[in-house]
């Protein structure tokens, strides 16, 4: 189990990302509050190596982030590129 069980905030990431588009906006933030869940759990693995079930979690999150990227991706290239730098996902 985590022990530091913090709730994530989601006003953080919508003040650093503002578009006009309500759409693009709301798949936006998705993906950064997907993005800081799978960090936190990629710290708990540091610590928690044998931990199976909670991987599993971690990959439905990995797998949910990159569908969301995809779509994002296809809609508009402009906002996926300008994430990926302000999230540093890809070099």
């Amino acid at each position: 189990m985590l022990q530091n069980n913090k709730k994530i905030e989601k006003t953080t990431p919508s003040k650093s990302i503002k578009q006009n588009s309500n759409k693009n906006l709301d798949t936006k933030q998705q993906i950064t509050i997907l993005t800081q869940k799978i960090s936190k759990l990629q710290q708990h693995f540091i610590k928690n190596k044998k931990d199976r079930h909670s991987r599993r979690g971690l990959l439905k999150k990995v797998s949910r982030r990159r569908k969301l990227l995809n779509y994002l991706k296809n809609k508009n290239f402009t906002n996926y590129s300008s994430l990926i730098k302000t999230l540093q996902l890809r070099s």
